[in-house]
């Protein structure tokens, strides 16, 4: 553990290009699904995050995902179009649209992953325990600093 204390910029340099080849190749995959529906990487965000959260809000989908508004409204209204997902109108707000995925919104998710699971699951199989966790004990302080 000492070691990290004398972290170099060539190791910090190493990790960053080992997270840009870890992340290209668990979505190069996807990218051939979403293609078929002539979607992009920014529809594919927004499926994750309406299978993580249904019932998510625009303004919240807006804050998670850090774009403009008006690529939220663009990805949404080709996902709207393709019969992804089904907005519907807040119960405590009716001005607040809620959105999900629907049937097959689901399946599309569903066949993401799969294409994506196999990577990750292997390379995690194939870890020790404690490595694992750290592993992600580290993701989620990048995530937060």
């Amino acid at each position: 553990m000492k070691d990290l204390l004398y972290l170099k910029d060539d190791q910090i340099k190493d990790f960053i290009e080992l997270i840009f080849y870890a992340y290209k190749e668990t979505y190069s995959d996807p990218i051939k699904i979403l293609k078929k529906y002539s979607f992009g990487t920014a529809h594919h965000r927004a499926i994750l995050l309406i299978e993580r959260h249904q019932g998510i809000s625009v303004s919240e989908l807006l804050s998670r995902l850090k774009v403009t508004k008006q690529s939220v409204n663009r990805v949404l209204k080709d996902l709207n179009k393709n019969k992804i997902i089904v907005q519907k109108k807040g119960e405590l707000d009716g001005r607040q649209r809620l959105i999900f995925l629907n049937e097959s919104g689901k399946k599309l998710f569903n066949e993401i992953f799969s294409s994506q699971k196999t990577r990750i699951y292997n390379a995690l199989r194939n870890s020790q325990s404690e490595s694992v966790s750290n592993f992600k004990n580290v993701l989620k302080k990048i995530i937060n600093d």
